[in-house]
């Protein structure tokens, strides 16, 4: 047992307890080593997975359910006035003496409601700034859209003659309106949430999602309905009545994250001024590990020019071309794609809190992943009426499956862009919104040349 020896030779400086491995050894015992090192490996696995854990435990148990509900809802009164229009294009075109040509009137006019963050970047340019607070102009435009909802419900069918001709100016004003709510709120309700620890800004994107998402609920309600009593108007203003009551909902969560104790008691460290003027201690609880405190001046750059890229797509070019994508599939598909990217939006925001969301270089590769999907997504749309795949079901599943998940992207990608220049301080977040809102109007613009001026995409007429 010359081997043997020579073995124990090694182990005898480690005590008795190795003896017995010896022994096993000496049997032809190789698999309990093998155990052994499994058992180590499992065990640094473990290890590893343990801050994990525990930094899960911890985003569930400092945490309060009532700004989380709040955050919420103020998220919802950004968007859902526009998107609620969006909604009920298909009946308000019955009615409106544009007909068909309707959304093209209402693309433009949203866009006029960027008016409201040059406005807002202008003042913040001036030296009288402070004098009106930022918690008090995100009142004014509350109350904006709270009114023009209700203002909906019982003026969208009023015309007005210009240029001896009838148009909807009136739904054409409220939606101005409802538009520069939802325009400004990417400069001022975004950076005001910067105040709260980080969790509560993604809780606000989460209700920014759940404003598309609820009015598409309401929709599908509204459309049985109309089988049911056949009074398509009064089931009209039933729907501006719901975007009314959640634009109540929506201010009274912001005076209450604005004015209670315990909402108070979430502002992260540091000093905290009006606005967006607010600076974070250097002890502060974000992912340190993740991204620098300072980002280079090229990364500053960098993420200010990606998030301009994924708004010009994610809220311009998408949602004018999804119809050309889609329609070809067929009535059902274009239903299903609807309703399931605007699942996805606040299904992907939710999401941020279990999943790494300030790394730069997994923004990088959501990107790229998301431009498959993207050319997918653009080719179908100027093919049509015949793109790949039509009238099959895989062609069917194929078109559903990426708006779903290239929506989905496009939202989780817009929260990871500002999370991170979140950790840059409160003016930071007024560049990221004011950015995306740049970004929107010209892929807005861009689109409606395309489609409305150069005729590139043509519509698919069903037999």
């Amino acid at each position: 047992m010359e081997g043997g020896t020579k073995l124990s030779g090694k182990y005898e400086n480690e005590g008795s307890r190795s003896r017995p491995h010896l022994n096993e050894f000496d049997r032809g015992g190789v698999s309990s080593i093998n155990a052994s090192d499994k058992i180590t490996e499992d065990s640094a696995l473990l290890a590893k997975m343990h801050p994990k854990i525990t930094k899960l435990k911890e985003s569930f148990q400092n945490r309060s359910l009532v700004v989380d509900f709040l955050a919420i809802l103020f998220g919802v009164g950004t968007w859902i006035g526009v998107n609620s229009t969006y909604v009920q294009l298909p009946l308000l075109v019955e009615t409106a003496p544009e007909g068909w040509s309707l959304p093209s009137f209402l693309v433009v006019i949203i866009q006029l409601g960027n008016i409201g963050p040059l406005l807002y970047t202008l003042r913040e340019r001036c030296s009288n700034s402070g004098i009106i607070k930022d918690s008090q102009l995100i009142y004014v435009l509350l109350v904006i859209g709270t009114i023009a909802s209700i203002l909906m419900s019982f003026m969208y069918t009023q015309t007005s003659i210009v240029a001896n001709r009838p148009y909807s100016v009136s739904l054409f004003a409220l939606v101005f309106f409802l538009a520069l709510t939802g325009c400004t709120s990417s400069v001022l309700f975004m950076p005001y949430m910067g105040r709260f620890a980080e969790t509560y800004l993604i809780m606000y994107f989460v209700g920014e999602g759940l404003s598309g998402f609820l009015p598409s609920v309401v929709a599908l309600i509204q459309g049985n309905s109309n089988a049911m009593f056949r009074q398509r108007d009064l089931i009209r203003r039933f729907f501006f009545f719901f975007v009314f009551a959640m634009m109540i909902c929506s201010t009274i969560a912001f005076f209450l994250l604005d004015n209670l104790k315990v909402c108070k008691k979430f502002y992260v460290t540091g000093k905290i001024g009006n606005g967006h003027t607010y600076e974070y201690d250097e002890t502060e609880t974000t992912t340190k590990q993740e991204i620098p405190k300072i980002l280079s001046r090229w990364n500053y750059g960098f993420l200010l020019f990606l998030m301009a890229v994924v708004c010009l797509f994610g809220n311009g070019v998408f949602p004018s071309l999804q119809s050309y994508s889609c329609l070809p599939y067929g009535n059902v598909a274009y239903h299903l794609a609807v309703t399931f990217s605007s699942m996805a939006n606040p299904i992907a925001c939710f999401m941020a809190i279990f999943l790494p969301h300030t790394n730069i270089r997994s923004i990088v590769i959501m990107i790229v992943c998301g431009s498959v999907f993207t050319s997918y997504a653009l080719v179908t749309a100027s093919l049509s009426p015949s793109p790949p795949l039509i009238n099959t079901t895989i062609g069917e599943v194929l078109i559903i499956f990426c708006w779903t998940i290239l929506m989905g992207l496009v939202s989780y990608i817009k929260l990871c862009i500002t999370t991170v220049m979140r950790s840059q301080g409160g003016k930071s977040l007024l560049w990221v919104g004011a950015i995306g809102q740049v970004g929107s109007a010209v892929g807005s613009i861009l689109t409606f040349v395309l489609v409305n001026v150069l005729n590139l995409f043509e519509s698919y007429q069903p037999c």
